[in-house]
């Protein structure tokens, strides 16, 4: 048997599968990301990227967000590619933490849907495979960006600066991985005057729709995010009371007095809404 299949083999038989539950990053805290100036009052203008999230995200009949990759032409992606530039030419740390966290969050979400944009068409965003490693899966272990000199990926972004820093778990609802199981990509960008409102509506949305907690035959069962990164929100006993403080009467009224929950999996289609059933099922609306 040749040497590389022998190896190839041992390899399959040998290390477990690597899913995205498995491989899910600790907050690993960068330390240089932590720099800012309370007393900056500079913003940062994120009207370009509201303005492309307007024109190209729509909320489809079953609650899912999605966005129409088939139209964004080269004008879309001309403005998004610009607005991501505008965003790396700035000295964030030189800014306040409250423009600072929307900065991140909005460059996140924007480097996702153009790396998407990039290789579309595709089925799941796990189909793109430009990380390094021979178990990686999707773009996020690529740097896709350089901002004060230092090149990031989205995983920096997500697990080495939102996440270590700011110590929140609804960072969990506003970042976006361009799939049907992940929480909505908002309508509107993040600003630092409307963050922590965009911040209680993006989780409040999640926890209340089927893919982000639901009741069946008398279990609870809540979205992979929440084994993924249980410990951002505390011991099993601690998520359950995250999703009753966010659970709207019928849910509310299902859950009851349950106190443990079960994996309710996780979708990595597309959030395409060439794929929506039926062609009025993803259509404009109200800002979510």
């Amino acid at each position: 048997m040749p040497l590389l299949k022998f190896i190839a083999i041992f390899v399959c038989l040998t290390v477990p599968a690597i899913s995205p539950a498995s491989a899910a990053p600790s907050a690993d805290l960068w330390e240089r990301w932590t720099a800012h100036d309370p007393g900056s009052t500079a913003s940062v203008d994120h009207a370009p990227w509201g303005d492309f999230l307007k024109n190209y995200v729509r909320t489809a009949s079953d609650g899912v967000n999605r966005l129409v990759y088939g139209e964004v032409g080269e004008e879309g992606r001309h403005a998004l590619k610009a607005y991501i530039a505008g965003l790396a030419a700035l000295p964030i740390g030189e800014y306040a933490r409250r423009e600072q966290f929307p900065y991140w969050v909005n460059l996140y979400n924007a480097l996702t849907m153009d790396v998407v944009l990039d290789h579309y068409p595709v089925a799941t965003i796990m189909d793109i495979d430009i990380s390094s490693g021979w178990f990686s899966n999707g773009p996020w272990g690529k740097k896709l960006v350089e901002i004060e000199g230092e090149a990031l990926s989205l995983d920096d972004i997500e697990h080495r600066i939102l996440r270590p820093i700011w110590k929140d778990p609804r960072i969990h609802f506003a970042v976006n991985c361009a799939s049907i199981g992940c929480p909505n990509l908002m309508r509107a960008a993040f600003t630092a005057d409307e963050t922590e409102a965009m911040l209680e509506a993006a989780t409040r949305n999640y926890a209340n729709h089927p893919r982000g907690a639901h009741v069946a035959n008398g279990k609870l069962y809540l979205s992979a995010i929440f084994d993924w990164y249980g410990a951002d929100f505390g011991d099993e006993a601690a998520i359950v009371e995250f999703i009753r403080r966010y659970a709207e009467p019928p849910l509310a009224a299902a859950i009851g007095d349950i106190a443990r929950f079960s994996d309710g999996g996780y979708d990595w289609a597309l959030n395409d809404c060439a794929t929506a059933t039926g062609q009025s099922s993803c259509k404009t609306s109200a800002l979510r």
